[in-house]
């Protein structure tokens, strides 16, 4: 069974969509932690992490680097952390938290709602980031 970001990927499922190549994508948390919060896929599904090749994994890191430069042009925040869980979904993903504090990072923290609006006005400052940084 495909996982839920396999199905983003083949764009039966919605998101919004901070950055894309042929082999990685961005795309804003749906459940965020802070606003900006993103998250960094290989489009290829695979459950570890570990499990990518060195070159796969080199690339995914890279591509969450001009991510979270884009993010972090974007939003108030003195820093992008970044952290791999990999137990909430069976793909391989990166968390691009905009911080101010290491208990930014908490993922027991109350999420936020943002609006559909909201949701929609932020992808797009960030994807224009990405694009003027990546031009």
């Amino acid at each position: 069974m495909s996982s839920i970001f396999s199905r983003i990927v083949r764009q039966e499922i919605p998101c919004y969509k901070l950055a894309e190549n042929d082999q990685y994508l961005a795309f804003l948390d749906i459940n965020p932690l802070k606003s900006g919060h993103a998250l960094v896929i290989p489009k290829r599904e695979e459950d570890y992490i570990f499990n990518l090749s060195d070159e796969e994994l080199c690339g995914l890191i890279l591509f969450a680097k001009k991510v979270g430069r884009a993010i972090e042009a974007s939003v108030n925040c003195k820093r992008i952390g970044l952290t791999v869980i990999g137990l909430e979904v069976p793909h391989t993903h990166i968390h691009l938290i905009p911080i101010d504090g290491i208990h930014d990072m908490n993922f027991s923290n109350a999420k936020l709602h943002p609006t559909k609006e909201e949701f929609l006005e932020l992808a797009d400052r960030i994807s224009l980031a990405f694009k003027q940084q990546n031009s």
